[in-house]
């Protein structure tokens, strides 16, 4: 409930201050500030952003051990690595770091400036995703322009309260992924998309997700064009990827990447009707079925993408970010796992579409944490349901239109 009045006072207020840019953009500051010294209460993920961060300050590369294998080892030691560790999760102690680069940078770079403090590496971080939700509203702003689209829009993700706390909040990084990406799109938008290629890069070296994007591109930058730029931008992958590359770092960071397809499962929506049915009707196991959902969900993404690239209409860049939007909801419709975090990329580039579908799933997807409310988590399927119901319904009512419908308060 407090969250929904979250989310109805936003609307209000973009409602009557829409165009009153200072004070949006100084209550949108205010309100991350608040959490600058508070520790994040629904994920434990920063301490493993710690723990990498101040590894790699130690000359250590962090794709090459576990947490539990340091610790075990007792060989190698810093300042905090005792908290760092009993902080993070199990899950997150016994796997190799599944972090791209650009993200171990900016860990070690909190390590750095924190002084050795978990306090003062928090709050670097903190000010990290602050200045990058800061750059997405710039480039946000410009985009919507050149797009012939309300620029205030943009502060339908700067203002969001699912953005505000579960970046600045929670320390997570959809927000730093989602500003390189939206610079690299304001980039393609302004035919400069030689100079988008590095950027798109180091999007995908924060969060790999806009890789699945890349075929959308084809028809909008042409053959020639599209060719040049994906070999410029998988080169500029490989170049960020060359610091930390070791003769096992293939294989620790694939199979911890791999984890995500085949072994968690949270928030899920069509794979909770499929493993219920599966469980309840064919007596399957669900440890053996999550891992063969995961393996046919990697091909169902690819067809999924492929066929959106080539099928739709992508000669736009209206028409690609619509594509991409449509592309990406039905792979989180599809996973396993839909933390509420992962919804905020999704948001992040809807804005500049027709699509509030993300927009009402930014609202619903905190129904998600009441399993934060059973000590072994234990998802309320019945909420999720609600969830669900909710998103996908006007995902489809928008889908059915000659064109997307708006909410009330987005008319522009």
């Amino acid at each position: 409930m407090l969250f929904g009045a979250l989310f109805y006072l936003t609307s209000k207020i973009l409602q009557f201050e829409k165009w009153n840019y200072k004070f949006l953009l100084g209550i949108g500051i205010l309100f991350r500030l608040v959490f600058l010294f508070a520790e994040p209460n629904l994920s434990q993920d920063f301490y493993r952003f710690i723990w990498d961060g101040e590894l790699i300050k130690n000359g250590i590369n962090p794709y090459l051990y576990t947490p539990d294998q340091i610790m075990e080892q007792g060989e190698i030691a810093f300042t905090g690595i005792n908290k760092l560790y009993a902080g993070m999760t199990d899950l997150n102690a016994r796997h190799y770091s599944n972090y791209p680069p650009i993200n171990q940078i900016l860990f070690a770079l909190s390590a750095v400036l924190g002084g050795g403090s978990v306090v003062g590496s928090m709050i670097v971080l903190r000010l990290i995703i602050i200045l990058a939700d800061l750059g997405m509203l710039f480039f946000g702003r410009k985009l919507l322009q050149n797009l012939n689209r309300a620029n205030h829009l943009a502060f339908w993700y700067f203002l969001n309260p699912l953005v505000i706390i579960e970046l600045t909040g929670n320390l997570h990084f959809e927000g730093v992924m989602l500003f390189f990406f939206i610079w690299a799109i304001y980039l393609l938008s302004k035919n400069k998309w030689l100079w988008a290629s590095p950027i798109y890069a180091i999007s995908i070296m924060v969060k790999l997700v806009p890789l699945i994007f890349l075929p959308i591109l084809v028809k909008y930058l042409g053959l020639k064009k599209s060719a040049i730029f994906y070999i410029l931008v998988i080169a500029g992958c490989i170049m960020l990827l060359l610091p930390f590359y070791s003769s096992v770092f293939v294989d620790n960071y694939t199979e911890t990447v791999g984890l995500w397809f085949s072994n968690f499962e949270f928030n899920a929506s069509v794979y909770n009707v499929v493993k219920n049915i599966a469980v309840t009707y064919f007596e399957a196991k669900p440890w053996e079925l999550i891992d063969t959902y995961g393996s046919y969900l990697k091909i169902a993404v690819l067809i999924i993408v492929l066929l959106l690239a080539f099928l739709r209409k992508n000669q736009s860049l209206d028409h690609v970010l619509s594509t991409m939007v449509i592309a990406l909801a039905l792979y989180y419709f599809l996973s396993s796992t839909v933390h509420p975090w992962y919804v905020i990329f999704l948001l992040g580039f809807a804005i500049f579409t027709d699509y509030r579908f993300p927009l009402v799933w930014s609202c619903t997807i905190i129904l998600s944490y009441y399993a934060y409310s059973h000590p072994d988590f234990k998802e309320n399927l019945w909420l999720l349901a609600i969830e669900y119901i909710v998103v996908i319904g006007y995902f489809i009512y928008e889908l059915i239109g000659s064109r997307p419908k708006k909410l009330y308060f987005l008319k522009k």
